[in-house]
């Protein structure tokens, strides 16, 4: 179900409770400020999420309320994973949802980084 971006942070959300270490994950990254992992069901042969380890409900959320050094961080390790992965050429796709109209399901800030295959057109018409 989708959510809004404006309602505080729910710590019992599943990205909460994998940071807290009550849920596994296939960790792809990880830093100070970011955990990246393998999606459970991919939407693509590659598809990782990647979110800031502090409690941020949106991009939105996020670039309002974190300090510096966090996003930068957090925008970096996006990059890094990609180029780590071998991802830059030929191609990926980066998508947050935001809200209930973006179809954004999780309570967290998260990035997908889908790749591996072509990708087709961002939206359907």
């Amino acid at each position: 179900m989708p959510i809004d971006p404006t309602l505080p942070y729910d710590e019992s959300n599943i990205f909460a409770r994998i940071l807290r270490g009550e849920l596994p994950c296939s960790r792809v990254y990880e830093d100070d400020h970011v955990l990246a992992f393998n999606d459970i069901n991919p939407l693509s042969p590659t598809h990782v999420l990647v979110i800031p380890k502090g409690a941020y409900v949106s991009w939105d959320d996020f670039s309002a309320r974190a300090p510096d050094p966090e996003i930068a961080a957090f925008v970096r390790a996006v990059g890094l994973i990609a180029r780590e992965a071998g991802l830059v050429d030929p191609g990926y796709r980066l998508l947050a949802n935001v809200g209930a109209h973006g179809g954004q399901e999780v309570p967290h800030l998260h990035i997908h980084l889908f790749a591996g295959a072509p990708l087709g057109p961002m939206l359907s018409r």
